[in-house]
């Protein structure tokens, strides 16, 4: 469209014929004529062109697209590739129901699938990933399991098969696990990276729940255990975006190579323990890591040799210590039920939700990032309680016992030990006499030591060795006060006091 222009300027800025047009640009006569007069029948008949009319616009305006009347329906690409996305749908139903509705304008069969897949691949924009040595291990399971039979009880079990794929070489791994859970999955990526001999940048998982436990296009959230293990190890986790398989296009690939040079030839054999499986497993992961690709004279090891495992990070001293995650609230008694167990926090956070990381030896108890216990996973007993992590009342009351209540009553007098032991034997456990015993305690405080001795000698005397009487003779002062002889005690003569002799 530039001659186009050209004509257009030439014609009303320079005012030049159409045989000098012609010859200046190299056109004829006639092309000169025809674009002339289609400017002019739209309306274009001076210089310079509207501001909004640039060369796509001119052609536009000129040259407006064809409408060719068809007899045939055209049939709606999109609505197909959504319909098509619904399990059991399929092109030969809704070309039934495109007939259907269009009759005689329908189009054949084969041609409403050629309309439908033409759409389709102008709809695909595909980008050719590029990936750099050591950048990139893509991970995914093989869709096929393979079974384990229990030589003993004839038992099956299904073997999961993970696969992880470098980028730049394409190197492969793979090996058996019984399940795809969290623990199998965190100890096939340490075994996988000790194969490889290093660390990439970058573990491009799929959204299975033990990689990501959120999954989503643009914030998708690592599983805090596999966080923690990418972290140990100096990586990073980039999940694949859900039902984007071309993300993890390497991975894919891997597991359809895995399957038809691996699994495809120990179809028929029969294995009684994962070991035995993994043991196959890996002497054909050789050869098929020294196969020649097919467009390249290069086998995977050879690439791997010389592109990804001088850029792979070295593995660290320590491996990673599998620890599991849990979120976790405290009851009313600062404890923590974990596996049916509990484990004390302090109880100034009750109510709060904390984060517990569980290893094989030891529970961690964290609050927003700091942590606040730390106990022992087993142990003797159901509870695990740190005595720091009760209120005062409750350690003061834990620290006692009946063998320190009795020391702490002798000290105090012989009357002060008979009631501190009516206390403890008067119940049906030691522990039920211990709130008693503690107000004695809290007795011996307020008044002299000599005064409850004085004060526990007049309850024994009454028959009454509780803390309430005791409690009471010294609030009156009667502890204070001489006891009366037996004989002032007695009542005094009287002609209606019958007496013993009486009823004999």
């Amino acid at each position: 469209m530039r001659k186009v222009t050209e004509i257009l300027r030439l014609k009303y800025a320079a005012g030049l014929s159409h045989g000098k047009i012609a010859r200046a640009l190299g056109l004829s006569k006639g092309a000169v004529n025809k674009y002339i007069s289609l400017a002019t029948a739209r309306g274009l008949t001076a210089w310079p062109l509207p501001p909004d009319l640039d060369e796509t616009a001119l052609e536009r305006l000129l040259f407006p697209p064809a409408q060719r009347p068809t007899r045939f329906a055209e049939p709606d690409g999109a609505y197909l590739h959504q319909e098509l996305k619904r399990k059991g749908v399929t092109l030969q139903l809704l070309w039934g129901e495109y007939a259907a509705t269009h009759g005689e304008r329908a189009l054949r069969y084969s041609r409403f699938c050629d309309h439908y897949r033409t759409w389709r691949a102008a709809q695909r924009r595909s980008m050719r990933q590029l990936h750099r040595a050591g950048e990139k291990l893509f991970i995914d399971y093989c869709g096929p399991t393979v079974p384990v039979v229990d030589a003993a009880t004839g038992e099956v079990r299904a073997a999961q098969i993970f696969v992880a794929v470098l980028g730049a070489s394409s190197y492969t791994y793979a090996e058996a696990s019984w399940s795809q859970s969290l623990p199998d999955w965190i100890a096939s990526h340490q075994r996988a990276l000790r194969f490889l001999g290093g660390v990439p940048e970058l573990l491009v998982p799929d959204n299975l729940r033990a990689a990501v436990s959120k999954a989503c296009r643009y914030s998708p959230e690592p599983n805090a255990t596999y966080a923690e293990m990418a972290a140990h190890y100096g990586t990073a986790i980039l999940p694949a975006r859900p039902y984007k398989p071309k993300d993890k296009a390497k991975a894919e690939v891997g597991v359809q190579l895995v399957e038809r040079w691996i699994l495809a030839r120990l179809r028929h054999h029969l294995f009684h323990s994962l070991a035995a499986l993994n043991v196959a497993i890996r002497e054909l992961l050789g050869e098929l890591n020294d196969r020649p690709f097919q467009k390249q004279p290069h086998s995977r090891r050879e690439l791997y040799e010389r592109l990804d495992r001088p850029a792979l990070r070295p593995l660290p001293a320590e491996p990673y210590e599998y620890a599991e995650w849990r979120e976790a609230k405290p009851g009313i008694d600062y404890h923590l039920d974990l596996d049916g167990r509990l484990y004390s926090v302090p109880h100034t956070l009750v109510g709060q939700r904390l984060s517990v990381r569980l290893t094989e030896s030891s529970v961690e108890v964290l609050h927003k990032g700091a942590r606040v216990a730390v106990h022992p996973r087993r142990g003797p007993g159901r509870y695990s309680t740190l005595p720091e992590h009760m209120p005062a009342s409750h350690r003061a009351h834990r620290e006692w016992s009946p063998g320190r209540f009795l020391n702490w009553a002798q000290g105090i007098g012989p009357a002060t030990l008979a009631t501190v032991k009516h206390q403890l034997e008067s119940r049906p456990h030691p522990e039920h006499g211990y709130r008693a015993c503690l107000g004695l305690l809290n007795l011996a405080r307020r008044y002299t030591p000599s005064r409850l001795e004085a004060a526990c000698a007049r309850a024994q005397s009454i028959g009454s060795p509780t803390y309430r009487s005791v409690s009471s003779i010294l609030s009156s002062g009667l502890d204070q006060q001489a006891m009366a002889s037996a004989a002032e005690q007695s009542l005094p003569a009287h002609e209606n006091i019958r007496g013993a002799d009486y009823y004999h």
